[in-house]
């Protein structure tokens, strides 16, 4: 197939990060999420592991540095022009620094977990946190 473009879902990791009954989340500069609290993440570079990735878009979104955990779980956004496959990971901080917005993020912040369900949040963020049990199950 010559000059034929493939179609494939784009790998992408989130980061859970918990330190005192808070999560961290950002919320989205741009992007089809922009304005919405989410936790960091984004899309794995060619040739990078999927842990790497995590560590590396947690420091640019937050300037945090973390360590990263297991797989929490994964999930997939399929939408206008978009299929994502998310792998979410636990991710314990390194420093006590405050998190300060970078790279997408236009905020970054230390959101208590009885909280996080008020923010604007992507479709299937709470219900992932909840199954998870990151946050307590929501209604």
């Amino acid at each position: 197939m010559t000059g034929a473009t493939i179609e494939r879902p784009a790998v992408a990791v989130g980061a859970v990060v918990r330190r005192d009954d808070c999560l961290l989340m950002v919320r989205r500069g741009h992007g089809p999420a922009a304005g919405t609290w989410s936790i960091p993440g984004g899309h794995v570079e060619w040739g990078e592991l999927c842990a790497e990735a995590v560590v590396r878009e947690v420091r640019e979104e937050t300037g945090l540095a973390v360590v990263c955990g297991p797989l929490i779980g994964w999930a997939e956004l399929v939408g206008e022009g978009h299929h994502h496959v998310l792998l979410d990971f636990e991710a314990t901080a390194i420093d006590h620094s405050e998190p300060r917005a970078g790279s997408d993020a236009s905020e970054a912040s230390w959101v208590p977990l009885i909280e996080v369900c008020d923010r604007d949040l992507p479709d299937g963020l709470a219900e992932f946190l909840a199954e998870h049990r990151i946050i307590p199950t929501i209604v």
